[in-house]
C-alpha cells in the first residue's frame, strides 16, 4: 500500500510515516515546511509544497502511482496562536483543505483519514465524551476542525470519496526509536512546558486553577503519539471494512489526567523535581476532557499500549537528542 501523508514532515504526520514503514505501507510526504521539518522526511519520497497547490498534488498522483489513500495531519494547531490570528488559521486548515480534497477528488484518490481534535467537544460535568457528544469547540482553532469535518461529511455524501476523523486528544511521547519527535526547541503544551522549566530550574505554571475538575486544574486524555500513529495504521488497513456511517472516531486512552496529576507523574520521572506554581487562564484554554469510548478497539482492533509515563520518558530523551538531529 502507498499513502501521502500531508504534514508528513510534522510531529504527528513523520510519526506516522514511520509507523506505516514499520508496517510495509509506503509513505509519500507532503509538507510546507511551515512547521515541520526536512530532516522528519530524510530517506522518505518528501515533495515539499502546499496542500492547495493543484499542480504539485497532479504530479504526486502522476509519479506516484498506486496511492490507495490519504491522511490529512496537515494544520496549524496552537491554540493561543489561532486566537491571536483566526484569518490566518481558517486560511490555512479550512480553506487549503477544501481546496486539498478538491485536488484529491480530481485524482481518484477515494480514501481520506483527517486528523481532527477532541477539542472540537462540549464536555458535559464529568469531563467524559464519547463519538456521540455534543460539539462545542471553543477555540478559533477547535473550530477548524470541526469546519472540516462538517465539510468533509457534505463532500463525501455526493463525490466519490469516504473520510474518517479520527479525533485526537492530547499526544506526548516522541517515536520509540527516536527517529522523529517534537519539532519545537519550547511547545506550547504542558508537558512541553514542563521540559522547559525542567531544563532551565524554573517553575512550571499551572495555567488555571479554578476549572470544575478534581483539583481545579485542567484535565487531558494523554495519549502517546506512537499509539496514536498505530492507530492510523490499523485504520488503513481496516478502512474498507468500516461503513459509512463509522465515519468518527475518538483515539485516547480513556483515562482523564489532570495538569496536576501530570506534573506528578512527571516529578516521578525525573531526578530532580520541579517546582510547580499557579497562574491564570490562557487564551482559548478549556476545562478539557477524555474520552470514555472504546469504539477504536471495537472499530480497529486498536487500544494504547504506551502510559503517562512512557509518553513523559520518551519526550525527555527526544528533548535530550533533538538540538543534535535538528539544525537550526
Amino acid at each position: 500500500m502507498r499513502v501521502l501523508i500531508s504534514g508528513g514532515a510534522g510531529f504527528i504526520g513523520s510519526t506516522v510515516a514511520s509507523a506505516c514503514l514499520d508496517a510495509g505501507i509506503t509513505p509519500v510526504i507532503l509538507d510546507n515546511l511551515v512547521t515541520g521539518r526536512r530532516e522528519f522526511a530524510e530517506g522518505r519520497t518528501f515533495y515539499e509544497g502546499d496542500i492547495a497547490d493543484g499542480a504539485l498534488i497532479d504530479k504526486i498522483f502522476a509519479e506516484q502511482p498506486g496511492i490507495e489513500a490519504v491522511v490529512h495531519c496537515a494544520a496549524l494547531i496552537v491554540v493561543p496562536d489561532s486566537v491571536a490570528d483566526p484569518v490566518g488559521y481558517y486560511r490555512a486548515n479550512v480553506t487549503k483543505s477544501l481546496e486539498f480534497v478538491d485536488h484529491l477528488l480530481r485524482n481518484g484518490c477515494g480514501r481520506m483519514i483527517f486528523s481532527s481534535s477532541a477539542a472540537i467537544y462540549r464536555t458535559g460535568d464529568d469531563h467524559t465524551v464519547d463519538e456521540r457528544s455534543a460539539l462545542d469547540p471553543q477555540s478559533p482553532y477547535a473550530r477548524t476542525k470541526a469546519v472540516c469535518e462538517a465539510m468533509f461529511a457534505d463532500i463525501a455524501a455526493t463525490r466519490p470519496i469516504r473520510v474518517l476523523s479520527l479525533r485526537y486528544f492530547n499526544p506526548i511521547g516522541a517515536d520509540p526509536a527516536m527517529r522523529t519527535g517534537l519539532q519545537l526547541r519550547r511547545p506550547s503544551h504542558a508537558l512541553g512546558k514542563m521540559i522547559g522549566a525542567h531544563e532551565e530550574g524554573v517553575p512550571f505554571e499551572i495555567t488555571g486553577t479554578d476549572y470544575s475538575t478534581r483539583d481545579g486544574s485542567g484535565i487531558r486524555d494523554y495519549v502517546h503519539v506512537w499509539d496514536l500513529a498505530a492507530a492510523h495504521v490499523a485504520a488503513l488497513q481496516r478502512f474498507d471494512a468500516l461503513s459509512d456511517a463509522e465515519s468518527v472516531i475518538n483515539l485516547g486512552t480513556g483515562s482523564g489526567t489532570t495538569v496536576r496529576e501530570l506534573a506528578d507523574a512527571f516529578n516521578r520521572v525525573v531526578a530532580r523535581p520541579v517546582e510547580v506554581v499557579e497562574t491564570e487562564r490562557r487564551p482559548g484554554d478549556v476545562a478539557g476532557a477524555y474520552t470514555r469510548s472504546d469504539l477504536a478497539e471495537r472499530l480497529l482492533g486498536w487500544r494504547p499500549r504506551y502510559s503517562v509515563e512512557d509518553g513523559i520518558r520518551h519526550s525527555l530523551e527526544w528533548a535530550a537528542l533533538r538540538d543534535s538531529r535538528l539544525a537550526e
